[in-house]
């Protein structure tokens, strides 16, 4: 008897196929005492921690994309000072190194849950860093995506951000989970490869291994065992829904061109984003080359692999970002050494202007890239501040022959200074995520301040808006290139703040051009009007939802 199970849906997508489950998760530890002493049980503790620690970061490494900062930060989850004295504080109480993990991690896991939907998100995060710890520390191996010769239908409690990002799609059909929100990382990374995909579906206990099952996104509806008619609907919407959708240019109802670039962090990720409507880059992020270096790379082989990229997108524009390094991405070659807050250290133009040969090589490399392909280039800098950091960069690159100059603004001085620094470029692009980070002084690696990672806060919005409204009187082009523009709500809003195109994860740009093509630009103003008057970002991003509901 065919049944429905209600979830939320993630993208527009439908899928059929065969139930397969993910095993359950590993139990909850027994809380007995200890058998060893307390710095025994301990070391037992560093170690599990270390190891969890390299494998999520190996992980993240080889998924690349958005997945591989996703993963970076649950790796630091492993290692929060604060979970990691309560760990050490019940070891030292008499309970066992499992038992203590447990009981430390669903602690942190509690009081996320308690400061609303996204950081609740991110409890799920820090419930698999635990299973994890406790898996290592008891030498199993955790629960795995099953295998299968044939595609199928994934049904799980929820998935951990590994699991997400390493999914073979050739296989994976679609993506039920019992539990999760929109907000959660599961949902970020099915919209980011494209995965039909419905998350917080709590009724899909009831689904068996083999059970045929209809995954409707658009609807967040999961059917069992459908009938013949039910069937036949689901073939003709697939065939209209799932199949790429057409790769028109990104435009307000009204005509108004909005273009949809890809954020990229290699050559490879290219082709993937062409085939999802990528109308170029908006963002190229340039550190792939030089993370693993002990030196810097040669101009020789800079200008190739700058080359294998702007390739897929000749005669298109290329937003390329030069090395942005610093914070969590330290380089012993520009001098890079502890600081207490990074985050705020010597990062992006701060260390380049410092090592100027090493901008001018990666300058130089662009300029020859450019001319290999005929890709229309625009170059930027990092974590620019002001006037003096914007002139600097863009004299230097100009002198070495580049055209079209500017610089990406994700610090809270440059918005302020927007009306001074805008003009002096030939375009600027806003970093949304380092924005809200610095606006809202939360550090966006910090699991314990997620409640405020929030772009929809009035607070970002107002900045944004500065920059869109100097933009305007300049007549400097203002793109966005943060995952803000991943979200087809706040797309409409930062084409509202000023905006004239935006760069995102390359799987949110089919939802992205379809939200866009249902307003007006002067809908778009007005919608974005109505944030900047709102007291907290579930307010402005409320006030959105309910007017386009």
């Amino acid at each position: 008897m065919s049944t429905q199970i209600t979830g939320i849906g993630v993208g527009h997508g439908i899928a059929v196929g065969p139930a397969l489950r993910m095993p359950d998760p590993i139990g909850e530890p027994p809380d007995v005492e200890s058998q060893l002493e307390a710095l025994d049980e301990y070391a037992r503790v560093e170690e599990a921690l270390t190891a969890v620690t390299d494998e999520l970061v190996d992980l993240g490494r080889r998924a690349g994309g958005d997945a591989e900062g996703i993963l970076e930060a649950q790796s630091l989850m492993a290692q929060d000072p604060a979970v990691v004295d309560d760990i050490r504080q019940r070891v030292g109480d008499g309970k066992t190194a499992e038992r203590s993990v447990y009981e430390a991690y669903e602690g942190y896991a509690r009081v996320l849950e308690g400061l609303g939907d996204n950081p609740a998100a991110r409890g799920a995060d820090v419930r698999d860093v635990a299973r994890r710890v406790i898996a290592r520390l008891r030498g199993v191996a955790l629960p795995a995506v099953p295998q299968s010769e044939t595609p199928f239908v994934l049904v799980a409690y929820d998935l951990a951000p590994a699991d997400t990002a390493t999914l073979d799609l050739s296989k994976v059909l679609a993506l039920v989970t019992r539990d999760g929100s929109n907000a959660s990382h599961t949902a970020i990374l099915a919209r980011n490869k494209n995965i039909v995909a419905i998350v917080g579906a709590a009724g899909s206990d009831v689904i068996v291994n083999g059970q045929t099952v209809i995954v409707d996104a658009e609807s967040g509806q999961v059917v069992t065992d459908p009938d013949l008619a039910a069937l036949a609907v689901a073939a003709e919407r697939g065939g209209r829904v799932i199949a790429p959708r057409p790769l028109t240019p990104g435009a307000l109802s009204d005509g108004t061109p909005v273009p949809l670039l890809a954020n990229v962090g290699s050559p490879e990720e290219a082709a993937p984003a062409v085939a999802l409507g990528a109308e170029g880059v908006g963002l190229f992020r340039t550190e792939f080359l030089y993370l693993d270096a002990r030196s810097a790379p040669s101009v020789e082989l800079q200008r190739s692999r700058y080359r294998d990229l702007m390739s897929a997108f000749a005669g298109r524009k290329v937003v390329v970002r030069v090395l942005d390094a610093g914070a969590d991405k330290q380089l012993a070659f520009l001098g890079h050494t502890h600081e207490e807050n990074p985050a705020l250290g010597r990062r992006g133009i701060r260390a380049l202007r410092e090592h100027e040969d090493v901008l001018r090589d990666q300058l130089t490399a662009l300029v020859g890239a450019q001319s290999d392909t005929g890709a229309e280039l625009w170059v930027m800098a990092p974590m620019v501040a002001d006037v003096d950091e914007t002139a600097y960069f863009v004299s230097l690159a100009r002198s070495l022959g580049l055209g079209t100059v500017g610089v990406t603004v994700e610090v809270p001085a440059a918005a302020v200074l927007a009306d001074q620094v805008v003009p002096l470029c030939d375009f600027v692009s806003i970093g949304t995520n380092d924005l809200t980070q610095y606006t809202l002084a939360a550090d966006r690696m910090l699991g314990l301040v997620a409640q405020y990672q929030d772009p929809w806060h009035p607070a970002v919005l107002r900045l944004i808006k500065l920059i869109g409204d100097a933009g305007h009187a300049s007549h400097t082009p203002v793109g966005v290139c943060g995952e803000a523009a991943s979200d087809p709500l706040m797309a409409i809003v930062l084409v509202g703040l000023g905006a004239e195109d935006l760069s995102m994860s390359p799987g949110a740009i089919g939802d992205v051009r379809a939200a866009l093509a249902g307003v007006t630009l002067a809908r778009a103003r007005e919608l974005a009007e109505r944030t900047l008057t709102q007291t907290s970002a579930a307010a402005a991003r409320a006030v959105v939802a309910e007017a386009l509901a």
